[in-house]
């Protein structure tokens, strides 16, 4: 059923982007019970299943029906661009119970035998300590899920919105949109997402629109928060293809012979920009290392480099592109 946003022009000039490694750690959670999902992410799914398996999420997982809301006091809009982990938990934490009843129970009422469930008794009984046990959920969720890998998604998350940023000054939002995602179409004043849960319109009213990408939502697209939340479109960042994979074996011979096989290992890491402890993390090297590689190679006319909030991204230029595909 599709889910349709309405815009004025105001809308038009208050979209923007963001990230949130919240949101990642609720869909992380989503993905451990989402087969479809399982797809890109089977080497982190080996890593994780221990830890996964200890966490005990039937809690959040009865919240998070196929079809139908989900709460979304459990994952507001982020705050800002550069928002924590631990920032946006605060949020969750300072929940009005009344309102996280609410929630909880519209996303019961979508879940067959959610209500009468003993887990979803208990958390309608007592909102107020259902908002802090979830929250707990969460943070453990976090620390076995997504925090030792977050430089990499991190990475991965921003480069998509230094890209799209840059798609939105030359195309304006109906190119970015294009871009995003075959599920999306735009008539000049409405944006449609096809094939999301329920059957959902809202008019902005001048709030505008957060576009955040995620690694772990593939392949849907989800159109998320009511009122009073500010409306988000949270779609599949590009690049989730490589994320888990290193680059053994990624890399030619003869670059590792012309420019050494660290070097070319730098260098063919960057199938998307990224910035220098996501590099490193992904190489397994020093950062220090890894940055006076891309020095080399950026003084080599091979790479460029732009600031990006807190760091400084990197990408190939046509002749890295080039001997980065060469055989």
């Amino acid at each position: 059923m599709p889910f349709q946003l309405h815009f004025g022009e105001s809308d038009l000039l208050r979209c923007r982007f963001a990230l949130s490694p919240l949101f990642e750690t609720q869909e992380a959670v989503r993905t451990l019970s989402r087969p479809s999902r399982h797809g890109y992410h089977l080497p982190w799914l080996r890593r994780v299943r221990e830890s996964a398996a200890a966490l005990e999420l039937e809690p959040l997982w009865l919240l998070m029906p196929d079809a139908g809301h989900n709460p979304d006091f459990i994952c507001p809009p982020p705050i800002g661009p550069l928002a924590t982990f631990e920032e946006e938990l605060a949020t969750v934490r300072a929940t009005d119970p009344e309102v996280a009843r609410q929630d909880m129970a519209a996303a019961l009422a979508d879940r067959p035998g959610g209500k009468e469930s003993a887990v979803g008794r208990r958390l309608l009984a007592d909102p107020a300590r259902a908002v802090g046990e979830l929250a707990d959920l969460l943070e453990r969720a976090w620390e076995a899920l997504i925090e030792p890998y977050w430089p990499r998604l991190r990475a991965l998350l921003e480069a998509d919105i230094a890209y799209h940023s840059r798609r939105l000054a030359d195309s304006g939002l109906e190119g970015v949109l294009g871009e995003v995602s075959t599920r999306l179409s735009w008539n000049g004043s409405t944006l449609t997402v096809a094939g999301t849960r329920g059957d959902h319109r809202r008019v902005l009213g001048g709030q505008g629109l957060v576009l955040m990408p995620s690694v772990f939502v593939w392949p849907e697209v989800v159109g998320g928060h009511e009122e009073p939340w500010q409306p988000g479109l949270i779609y599949p960042a590009r690049g989730i293809g490589g994320l888990w994979s290193g680059t053994g074996g990624r890399t030619p011979e003869t670059l590792g012979r012309l420019l050494g096989r660290v070097r070319a290992d730098v260098l063919c890491a960057l199938d998307e920009p990224a910035g220098t402890s996501a590099l490193a993390h992904r190489l397994g090297l020093a950062p220090s290392s890894v940055s006076a590689h891309l020095s080399v190679l950026r003084g080599a006319g091979l790479l460029t480099s732009r600031r990006y909030g807190h760091q400084v991204l990197y990408e190939r230029t046509p002749l890295g592109i080039a001997l980065a595909a060469s055989e």
